[in-house]
């Protein structure tokens, strides 16, 4: 493995094994592991610098960016993509995912 690399301290675990850890864990059997201080701060850190960020940015806009800022995430928020006027449904179903279509019910 290469140096300075970032290892998982937690693969993944089967639902047995999430619950019988998390077990150990309330019952004090097993103790949960310390966050290294130097990753402690810099999650702080990061953490207040966004919390600063979003605040500074909406104070430095005028109220028409803003105005359309907010305007341009609504209309993608509430666009939708209009069905096509064909014989099939364009909703992902689990038969067009394999790779049958079928006309759509009623």
């Amino acid at each position: 493995m290469l140096e300075g690399m970032a290892t998982k301290s937690n693969p993944r675990k089967d639902l047995n094994q999430s619950a019988f850890s998390i077990l150990q864990q309330a019952t004090g059997e097993v103790e949960k592991a310390a966050i290294d201080p130097k990753k402690k701060a810099a999650q702080e850190s990061g953490r207040r610098g966004g919390l600063i960020g979003g605040a500074v940015r909406a104070s430095k806009l005028t109220p028409e960016q803003r105005s359309e800022i907010a305007r341009k995430a609504a209309n993608k928020r509430w666009s939708t993509k209009k069905q096509s006027s064909g014989d099939f449904d364009d909703s992902p179903t689990p038969q067009k995912r394999r790779g049958v279509l079928r006309p759509p019910l009623g």
